[in-house]
């Protein structure tokens, strides 16, 4: 089952710890996680469902294009990893 975790950034705000969920999408794994930390969905998704803009997540350590639908697939081995995008100058 794939695995979820967080920045420990996040992590202060919302007790949000690593978990293994029983998923196929990244979407499946985001409802599941949700569903056990309702607070930790305000921080991550906006409120039409996207992905907040400073909000990152990565797969395997590559960046998810769908900010919107989260459909891409996910296997037993992969790794789910949130974080806050950072940007400046």
């Amino acid at each position: 089952m794939p695995k979820v975790s967080f920045t420990s950034n996040l992590r202060r705000h919302v007790d949000c710890p690593e978990q293994v969920v029983a998923a196929s999408t990244v979407a499946e794994a985001l409802d599941l996680v949700f569903s056990q930390h309702p607070r930790l969905k305000g921080y991550v998704l906006d409120d039409q469902g996207s992905l907040h803009r400073h909000m990152a997540i990565l797969v395997n350590g590559q960046a998810i294009r769908d900010r919107k639908q989260f459909a891409q697939p996910v296997e037993d081995h992969d790794e789910i990893f949130i974080m806050q995008a950072l940007s400046g100058g």
